[in-house]
């Protein structure tokens, strides 16, 4: 799996005149975005993890766009002036770990060249074009075998070219050990460029580099005014309506899970079929795990547990789990996902009581406390955010009374984890469920149990009350073979890695921010309505809000959901027995002017059953 690239960009753009005096080409925009940054969205939205940038003319600018997207790291080639592309790549050398992909700045492309390269099995392939027409054409040769073995701009040299050089290569590490080892036997391959340093390896060092070439394959480099003029008015259409055909029509689900999900989570699922034992598929279950962690927790303290099952499957491991086989549960109910946690206590028998609450009122922290001094509880169940209404309960207080009074602390925190900073350690939660389909952004199909460590190795010798549940036998095989006990879902983890990796680049804290913007306009517009809310906004968690349905026989649910629908909005029903509601969540891949279209939807179905 190729989870680094490397960008050369420390060339001085010299034929650009004075538009790149003081600002590097890679930094031309191309309908409104530099070409450098719309090249590290289509990297990150095809699963590289890391993008190592090799600097050198105005490199401020891109130690900038490294704050902006924090998985770049910047190298500067002090020497840029006197070294070209090899020169560059060799200052990035010691930070690349593996196999990874080769950019150069200064490109527009088409997505699916990354998509061929990355899937591609042979490890060193270099992409190259068919008849461009750029006037800076570099053309490849190859064999018979489609292996590199010449490279010039001059088409004497090679009459019959296998294609023509893109600027997009997929390297292993070995072959740029072998690079480098060649550009340092010699000071005078200073000026030495990154493809001749290739071919050298194909041909010279039994490295063999293969050509991949696309025909019509829509791309350019651009090194001039001309080249710009060209990219703008004949390669970017045609790269435009090229993606375009990839694009996944839009559903935004304002329901509260599963959430809306980006095309590149949706196309990370598309993978070759692989065998789950297989350790590459361990190794990529072995980093989900660890991301999923680091959202909420101290990896040094916590590890997450992973099942093939919903959120509800997740909660089912915790508690039938995590309380001793002598032990006693206290568990909050207050909506309908604490009243499940009870539940699948009372399936398993587990002795028990439940602290009744109010659904859309905070919890009586005086009354949970006495109900705690009995000391009589080993294990204490709660919800985060409770799904039901957008309650969020104050878990900062209640958690450490609970430990305060001897008891393990497991906790349902699938509608928060992901959507707000969450520190588990800090709230002494000790157990956690979340779901890969919720604020994760992931697809449906994998939930988890974030543990900790020293509280789950109790677990070790205690009778088990489930078998394809139990949270200590599945991270005990896990941590001995790399594999769960029973097949996974394959494809959802391919999905669930990428959205773990938007997620890091978007930062939770962030995604926080993008989904209270979209709450704050759906208040206003609630307001503006004259919709009430169930829950008092300052109690509200900014991800869900239940709202009272409008007194007027003339409200259908299930006619406000078909208006909405016909927008591509899909909204839910509330679920509480006793107030009529419906919902509408702020969770997943869902932007402001999202919700502000959703709004005027609202308003208008409101305002024909005469309610504004």
């Amino acid at each position: 799996m190729i989870k680094q690239a490397v960008i050369v960009a420390g060339g001085l753009g010299s034929r650009f005149g004075n538009r790149t005096k003081e600002m590097p080409k890679g930094f031309i925009e191309i309908d409104g975005v530099p070409m450098v940054e719309r090249s590290v969205q289509k990297l990150i939205a095809s699963g590289i993890e890391e993008i190592i940038i090799g600097t050198g003319h105005c490199s401020e600018y891109y130690d900038e766009l490294a704050k902006k997207y924090h998985i770049i790291k910047t190298v500067r080639n002090d020497n840029y002036a006197n070294t070209s592309s090899m020169g560059t790549l060799a200052v990035c050398a010691p930070l690349i770990k593996g196999d990874f992909i080769l950019l150069e700045s200064d490109l527009i492309y088409d997505s699916v060249g990354l998509k061929v390269l990355i899937n591609d099995e042979r490890k060193n392939v270099i992409l190259a074009s068919g008849k461009s027409n750029s006037h800076d054409e570099v053309y490849l040769a190859a064999n018979a075998d489609g292996v590199l073995n010449e490279v010039s701009k001059d088409k004497k040299i090679i009459p019959e070219p296998a294609g023509e050089l893109v600027g997009i290569t997929k390297i292993s590490k070995s072959c740029l050990d072998k690079m480098m080892k060649y550009y340092k036997s010699d000071s005078s391959l200073i000026k030495l460029d990154y493809e001749n340093a290739l071919k050298h390896v194909s041909t010279e060092m039994e490295e063999p580099v293969y050509v991949h070439k696309i025909e019509y394959y829509a791309w350019t480099e651009i090194d001039d005014e001309s080249m710009l003029e060209r990219a703008v008015t004949q390669i970017w259409p045609r790269i435009q309506e090229n993606e375009s055909l990839w694009n996944v029509r839009r559903e935004v689900l304002l329901n509260p899970g599963p959430s809306t999900t980006t095309d590149s989570v949706k196309y990370a699922q598309v993978v070759a079929d692989i065998c789950p034992r297989e350790l590459e598929f361990g190794n990529l279950m072995e980093e989900v795990a660890t991301g999923l962690t680091e959202v909420c927790a101290d990896p040094k303290d916590y590890i997450s547990v992973m099942f093939g099952c919903s959120g509800t499957g997740a909660d089912e491991a915790m508690v039938s789990s995590c309380v001793p086989p002598d032990g006693k549960l206290l568990v909050v109910d207050n909506g309908s996902y604490g009243a499940r946690l009870a539940k699948i206590a009372s399936v398993y028998n587990i002795d028990m009581d439940v602290f009744k609450s109010s659904t859309y009122e905070p919890i009586d922290l005086k009354a949970l406390e006495n109900q705690m001094k009995s000391k009589k509880y080993t294990t204490f169940a709660i919800v985060y955010h409770e799904t039901t209404t957008g309650l969020l309960n104050d878990l900062a207080t209640i958690c450490p009374m609970a430990k305060k009074y001897g008891m393990t602390t497991i906790c349902d925190i699938v509608s928060a984890y992901g959507g707000m900073p969450i520190d588990l350690g800090k709230l002494q939660i000790d157990f956690a469920t979340s779901t890969s389909n919720k604020h994760i952004g992931g697809m449906a199909g994998v939930g988890f149990v974030v543990c900790r460590k020293s509280e789950l190795l109790k677990q070790k010798d205690w009778p088990m009350r489930n078998y394809y549940l139990n949270i200590y036998d599945q991270y005990k095989y896990f941590l001995e073979t790399k594999q769960t006990r029973f097949t996974p879902p394959v494809q959802t983890f391919y999905a669930l890695r990428q959205a773990i990796i938007e997620t890091k680049v978007e930062t939770v804290e962030k995604r926080f921010e993008r989904f209270t913007a979209c709450w704050e306009i759906l208040v206003k517009a609630l307001d503006e309505i004259g919709l009430k809310m169930l829950v008092d906004r300052k109690y509200q968690s900014h991800f869900i809000t239940a709202i009272l349905i409008p007194e007027t026989p003339k409200y259908s649910f299930n006619d406000l959901h078909d208006y909405a629908k016909s927008f591509g909005f899909t909204i839910y029903p509330g679920k509480l027995g006793n107030i009529d509601t419906f919902r509408i969540a702020n969770m997943g891949d869902i932007k402001p002017e999202e919700m502000t279209h959703f709004t005027c939807v609202l308003r208008d179905y409101m305002h024909s059953i005469g309610v504004c």
